[in-house]
């Protein structure tokens, strides 16, 4: 997982300047650097392929429009995904969770170790991911955007909490419960503790 911390925030800021300065090829780049990324959390965080699709694209529409306001205070993709997020909460709100599981790894790039682990292990991992897809799915939205943007997408406490726009405090107490939330909700399912013998 990387931590937004860990990106070249110098470019971005060099491409982000240039963009408000109206040059289209600067915001092309970041365009190209962080959609994948942008859609990949969406889908995580509950949307379905097309809305996904609609939410990145209205996020980098709504970027471009707004790039004079943006002060620099927070890291060009934190921004992103605050208003790809809040556009997504919006459009949870509206309906019920359903639909198609969404796995967490979903939309990363396959990572090749030399241990890999064999079909068995790789096969309940698997099984686990969706079943923790399914969990993250029933939390409210909520509880569901703080675990999806720390655990999942890997932001730093401050970075998520930025995303959401919520102090550290109010993030942290959200992101405890959504955790303790999804604990409960994996533990009713099939990966909940062993029966005692």
């Amino acid at each position: 997982m990387t931590n937004l911390s860990d990106r070249p925030s110098t470019d971005d800021a060099v491409l982000v300047r240039r963009a408000a300065d109206g040059d289209m090829a600067a915001f092309e780049e970041l365009v190209m650097r962080h959609a994948d990324r942008l859609y990949a959390a969406l889908r995580r965080f509950g949307l379905d392929d097309g809305e996904a699709q609609e939410v990145a694209q209205e996020t980098f529409i709504r970027a471009w429009r707004s790039l004079a306001s943006f002060e620099g205070r927070s890291q060009f993709f934190t921004w992103l995904y605050r208003i790809g997020f809040n556009e997504a909460h919006r459009r949870l709100g509206r309906r019920r969770p359903a639909g198609a599981v969404v796995s967490v790894e979903e939309g990363r790039a396959a990572e090749v170790a030399d241990r890999a682990p064999g079909p068995a292990a790789r096969a309940e991992q698997s099984e686990f991911l969706v079943a923790l897809g399914e969990a993250l799915r029933e939390l409210p939205v909520d509880l569901r955007a703080p675990v999806v943007l720390r655990d999942v997408e890997g932001l730093s406490t401050g970075e998520a909490a930025s995303v959401l726009d919520l102090g550290e405090a109010a993030f942290k107490s959200r992101l405890h419960h959504g955790r303790m939330a999804l604990r409960a909700l994996i533990g009713q399912g099939p990966w909940g503790p062993p029966e005692p013998g």
